[in-house]
């Protein structure tokens, strides 16, 4: 065999190789953590969900970042949620995180403005996260559910900017039930 013919037929295994394990790769994710619409939905419901009585009543805006440090779709949001924080904390929202009860991880150093809640009422019944809560000047749940639609989370894509935007100019929203279809895991304990 020529030489250069051998190195043409190694370069293009290698390729070959390397196209597989991309695409082995991808279908692991897809298959693990993205749910197709037709296929998976996960029902947000924000019937049971209620500030803690320290938090309950009138108020600032409230934001609850529902996360689990063990799912990797953590990570599709987190640079748009530190981009919410920058926008609307000057604006008087109030930032809060609950982690998964059961788990052990860190907020990123970018959201650790974050006030941390240790448990809320109603969110042992979460279906999935991540998954974001607002609560309105009165204190009343007015959106729960995920941050957008699709893969990641963006303000071109989010379902957020347009929640605070109406609530800063005094307009009521109610909107406590969702569809989520995109990247999320399995919120219930055990799961």
């Amino acid at each position: 065999m020529r030489k250069p013919y051998r190195t043409a037929l190694f370069a293009s295994l290698i390729l070959l190789i390397c196209a597989a394990v991309l695409w082995a790769a991808y279908d692991w994710f897809q298959g693990r953590y993205l749910r197709a619409f037709s296929e998976h939905t996960a029902v947000f419901s924000g019937d049971l969900l209620r500030l803690p009585d320290d938090l309950a009543g009138p108020g600032p805006i409230r934001l609850v970042h529902f996360w689990d440090p063990a799912c990797p779709c953590n990570v599709g949001n987190q640079q748009h949620l530190s981009e919410l924080i920058e926008q609307y904390a000057p604006q008087g929202v109030e930032f809060y995180a609950l982690q998964k009860a059961g788990s052990h991880g860190q907020l990123p150093a970018t959201l650790g403005t974050m006030k941390i809640l240790t448990s809320l009422p109603g969110a042992d019944q979460l279906p999935a996260s991540p998954a974001v809560g607002i609560w309105d000047r009165n204190g009343k749940l007015a959106y729960f559910g995920p941050y957008s639609e699709g893969l990641t989370c963006n303000s071109s894509n989010s379902f957020i900017e347009p929640i605070l935007q109406a609530l800063k100019g005094g307009r009521a929203v109610n909107a406590t039930h969702t569809l989520a279809v995109g990247c999320y895991c399995s919120w219930p304990e055990g799961s």
